[in-house]
Parts: structure tokens; sequence; C-alpha cells
């Protein structure tokens, strides 16, 4: 029988949390190099402020990676 990407774990949902991840970063590169040079409570805050989409997201990266990551197996039936 004839395999297909599915069923050998090449699906595109993989690729979801590592998109989501790196543009996070992406917009978090100018507030993370602020706070590595010089770390404030404030800077942390207008970070989290300004940027809650981008921080939420770091946040649950793991979670989107265990759900959609390269370890989930689809079963072969």
């Amino acid at each position: 029988m004839a395999e297909t990407a599915r069923s050998r774990g090449l699906s595109g949902d993989r690729w979801l949390p590592v998109i989501i991840l790196a543009l996070s970063l992406w917009d978090l590169h100018t507030e993370i190099r602020l706070l590595f040079e010089h770390f404030t409570f404030t800077q942390l805050i207008f970070t989290i402020r300004y940027h809650p989409l981008a921080v939420i997201m770091l946040f649950c990266s793991p979670s989107l990676w265990r759900r959609y990551g390269a370890s989930r197996r689809i079963s072969e039936d």
C-alpha cells in the first residue's frame, strides 16, 4: 500500500510552532537585545505590555511543540 506524507509523519502541521516561535522572536528582537545589555524591570514590563501576543506565544511554544511538533506520531491502522 502506498504511504502518504501524513502517515510518514511529514505533515505540514509540524512547522506551525517553529514559524510562530520565529515570528515572536523577530517581533521581540530589539527588546531582547536591550534586556540582555542592561536588564531593568521597567524594560521587562514594557516588553510584556506592548508585545503581549509575542510574549504569550513564547510561553505557549512548548505546548504547541508537543501538540504539533515532530514528536507527534500518527497511529498506523
